[in-house]
């Protein structure tokens, strides 16, 4: 039996971030070093893929030493390493999970196969060690927006997902839109805190509809025809748009919540979640239930391998050790057996 808590190494590299961290199980974060990519992506306004699985292959090494020297450890100290296999762009993470198996080989290391949406699911009891199980996630990112009824490690029941864009998606189109620069989301908020959030009338997707899912495909478009228009200032738009996403958000959250019972906690998590209009409205509407609210810190919301260290080291402890063959995953959803959404575009 181990007498002391496990330390894991933690790698993430599904998107734009390569990051690597140490993470023991007192929730102490020894370690974490992240190399972004914004400056080769931003000509593109977007994430170019080829560009990012390059960056990674030569930034993951060195950040890999740097955090082991950071903490003073070796990999002689490690007790296992976590990487993300999936979901996220392909390359990205077959260059990390690809890293991870070769460490685990040659330093005969248990692997652990992390998936990048559980990293999420996961972050708030890093960050809040009184955060127990079961709890309603509102798990909102670039790439997907799901509400999740989080029952345990591995466990996942999806309540609701997006039919179409996720909404950090729709930050980042409408930061484009508007011109507001690369990355969006923060872009919009920041131009947002300028602007009259009732100045343009902006849809609600599903709103009040018994439909439990998201969509954000119809709002984006509304912002591209507020912009061209010709009527609206940019900042109106932004803070239009910002709040817009806040009411679909807080109306499908509340719907999860009236449709489920036992949950300890509202715990937002992803990207999106260091909006702090998004924070606070969910907040507000997790005390009008009754219930705590758990995010967790601004940069733990973004791509960090922090999480994945700690979700890698919640898998440990229930036994978990990934065979090295192990694939890389673009698509992996928490809830296989959830029903299927409708909508062409939809995220698993």
């Amino acid at each position: 039996m181990m007498s002391r808590a496990p330390l894991i190494l933690g790698l993430e590299s599904s998107c734009d971030e390569t990051a690597a961290a140490l993470v023991d199980g007192d929730r102490t974060v020894l370690a974490h070093r992240l190399a972004g990519q914004e400056a080769a992506h931003a000509p593109f306004g977007g994430v170019v893929p080829e560009i990012a699985a390059r960056a990674h292959v030569e930034a993951l090494g060195p950040l890999i030493e740097a955090a082991l020297a950071d903490a003073g450890k070796t990999l002689a100290d490690i007790d296992a390493i976590a990487a993300t296999a999936g979901p996220g762009l392909i390359g990205g993470v077959m260059v990390g999970l690809l890293m991870a198996k070769g460490i685990a080989l040659s330093a005969d290391k248990p692997l652990i196969a992390v998936n990048h949406l559980e990293g999420h699911a996961l972050s708030p009891r890093l960050a809040d060690e009184t955060l127990q199980f079961p709890y309603l996630l509102l798990l909102t990112s670039g790439g997907h927006c799901q509400l999740l009824f989080v029952e345990g490690v591995g466990r996942y029941r999806r309540l609701a997902t997006t039919i179409d864009d996720a909404a950090g998606e729709a930050f980042d189109k409408t930061a484009k839109l508007l011109g507001l620069g690369f990355p969006g989301g923060p872009a919009v908020e920041r131009a947002a805190l300028c602007g009259d959030p009732k100045a343009v009338p902006l849809p609600r997707p599903l709103v009040g509809s018994t439909e439990p899912h998201f969509s954000f495909a119809g709002l984006k478009s509304a912002v591209l025809r507020a912009r061209d228009a010709g009527v609206h200032k940019p900042e109106d738009i932004a803070a239009s748009f910002q709040q817009a996403v806040v009411d679909c958000l807080i109306d499908r959250t509340r719907r999860a919540l009236d449709s489920i019972d036992g949950a300890t906690a509202l715990v937002v998590a992803g990207g999106v979640a260091a909006n702090k209009a998004v924070r606070g409205a969910l907040e507000s509407l997790a005390a009008q239930y009754g219930l705590p609210f758990s995010a967790p810190p601004l940069w733990l919301c973004t791509d960090n391998a922090a999480m994945i260290a700690w979700a890698g080291l919640e898998r440990f402890r229930e036994g978990a050790n990934d065979s090295l063959d192990t694939p890389a995953r673009a698509r992996w959803p928490l809830d296989p057996n959830a029903e299927k959404a409708r909508g062409a575009g939809v995220k698993a």
